[in-house]
Formats: C-alpha cells, sequence, structure tokens
C-alpha cells in the first residue's frame, strides 16, 4: 500500500487525512499551524515538521491549501514539496487554484521525475467528514488510474477532466454556480420574507419546485437558523469567484451573473462576513430590507 503525505489541515484536510487514516493508509501530516495534526496523530498520523519531509517519506502527496501564495509556499519553499520529493512520486492538489498554476505545478513535478494531478473537490465539510467528496482531476489518466483507490477513499466518485489545468478549469466553473445559486437564494428569501411569507414555508416551497437546489438543501437551514458554522466559508467562494473571473476574461466569456455573485460576496466579506459560512452573505440582505430571511423579527430588534 501507498505512504501518503497530506499537507493542509484546515477545515476539508483535516477530514480527509481522517478518512484516509481510518481506510488503513499510511500517512505523514504537516500543517503550518502547530496542532491541526494533534486528532490525525490519536488515528496513527506520523506528524512531520516541513512539507518537504513529508514528500521524501511519501510516494504519494496531497495538498489542501488555501490560495495560490501558499501553495507557492508549500511546493516551492526552502523546506517545501519539491525539496523532498523525488521522482516516481505522485503530488494531487485538491485546492481550488488558478488552472495556470496547476499547470506550472505540474511541469515544476515533470521536471524532476514526478507526477502532477490537479484534483480539487466539490462538497463542503460534511462531505469531507462523511467520504463523499467528488473529486475533478486534470492529469494524465494512467497516473489518475494508479492513485483512484486513494481518491475513493476520500470521497465517492472520480472525474477525469482531461489534462493538467483542466480539474481547476472545471472546479472555477462549478462554484461559480454554487456562489450564484446561494446568492439567488437568499434573494428569493429576501423578496418572500418581505411580503410576509414565512421562511421555513417558502424554502419548503424552493424544494418542491422548480428553484429546487444543492443550495437550498444546504444552505437553506442555515439562513432560516441564523446559523453560519462554516461549511464552506465566504472568503474562500469570494477568493474562487474571483479565480473564476480572471479565469472567463482570458477565455473572453461574458459572465454578469458571475460577477453580480463576487460584488455581493465582496458586500459580505466587507460587512464583516467573511470568516463564517458563504450563507452569510444573505445577511447583507437582511440587512437591506431590515428584516430576517426566516421572515421573523428585524435585526435590531433581536
Amino acid at each position: 500500500m501507498k505512504k501518503i503525505g497530506f499537507i493542509g489541515l484546515g477545515v476539508m484536510g483535516i477530514e480527509m487525512a481522517a478518512n484516509l487514516l481510518r481506510k488503513g493508509f499510511e500517512v505523514a501530516v504537516y500543517n503550518r499551524t502547530p496542532g491541526k495534526a494533534d486528532t490525525l496523530q490519536t488515528l496513527g498520523a506520523a506528524a512531520l515538521k516541513t512539507p518537504a519531509a513529508v514528500a521524501a517519506a511519501s510516494d504519494v502527496v496531497i495538498t489542501m491549501i488555501s490560495n495560490d501564495a501558499a501553495i507557492r509556499e508549500v511546493y516551492w519553499g526552502e523546506h517545501g514539496i519539491f525539496a523532498g520529493a523525488r521522482s516516481g512520486t505522485t503530488l494531487i492538489d485538491s485546492s481550488t487554484i488558478s488552472p495556470t498554476l496547476a499547470k506550472e505545478l505540474a511541469a515544476a513535478a515533470e521536471a524532476i521525475g514526478a507526477a502532477f494531478l490537479d484534483a480539487p473537490v466539490t462538497g463542503s465539510k460534511p462531505a469531507a467528514e462523511g467520504g463523499t467528496l467528488v473529486f475533478m482531476v486534470g492529469g494524465d489518466a494512467g497516473k489518475l488510474s494508479e492513485v483512484e483507490n486513494i481518491l475513493l477513499a476520500m470521497g465517492r466518485k472520480v472525474i477525469p477532466m482531461g489534462p493538467n489545468g483542466s480539474g481547476s478549469i472545471a472546479k472555477l466553473a462549478h462554484n461559480t454556480i454554487v456562489g450564484i445559486n446561494v446568492v439567488a437564494l437568499a434573494e428569493g428569501m429576501a423578496i418572500a420574507a418581505s411580503g410576509g411569507i414565512d421562511g421555513s414555508a417558502f424554502v419548503e416551497l424552493v424544494q418542491s419546485g422548480g428553484a429546487a437546489s444543492k443550495a437550498a438543501e444546504m444552505k437553506g437551514p442555515k439562513l432560516l437558523e441564523g446559523n453560519y458554522d462554516v461549511q464552506f466559508s465566504l472568503e474562500l467562494m469570494l477568493k474562487d469567484l474571483r479565480l473564476s473571473s480572471v479565469l472567463s476574461d482570458s477565455l473572453n466569456v461574458p459572465t454578469p451573473l458571475l460577477e453580480a455573485s463576487k460584488s455581493l460576496f465582496q458586500v459580505g466579506d466587507a460587512m464583516g462576513f467573511g470568516a463564517l459560512d458563504m450563507s452569510s452573505v444573505g445577511q447583507a440582505y437582511e440587512h437591506w430590507i431590515g428584516r430576517k430571511l426566516s421572515g421573523g423579527p428585524t435585526p435590531k430588534e433581536n
């Protein structure tokens, strides 16, 4: 069985690594913030001091990092992955990064005889916990087949998307839809609440009709309860929409809905909701309409 390295133990990464350990894989981990590996060590993980050490000890290295700048540091830093990876190592990035960076990583891996797959995921914290993530993968099909069992230890489906960079493109296109859907749900709920409709009844209607969506299923209850515990943060969704905006400009694709949704998430971020779940963008609508989306009292009255 291949030895696995896992770098990046945030909301998603820690659950993904835990599933690998539960499935019997030998896993070495690293996280920039001390203490994040403690829970995984109780499951049998080895906590190493640098990304280079993880890469040197592993046949397959998986990264789950927040943004392009952090990825560059983790891979190319003085004690980064490329300082420890060897010929034959397979590097898998499951972060949401720019397609340009994914291609740079693939070229750098090839230069040392390693392989690289851009394999971002869909499914937020609940899917990471339950091992039901879906991987969209860019890179060599043969190399993917060699590590598919590892990905399926953390998820329920692996979908090949094409050459390196394709996984990243697919993820940005996918998250564009997610961001638009969350804003659309909040906006519809704002209309209903302003018209005196009970929020619970309205969300039930949405899920029973043509407006049904995964966003309504997962975020409707959060908007009704005002529970913004993080499944996927607003600031990360805003980061993804910004990346998608750059990508669509480079492809000369008009994206008016993307730009409108990005602006609304920027408003939410400016209002201080960045570290909350992305559904917290609904609080901007509550501020504008002077009512809770649930149809309850105004925020000022609570």
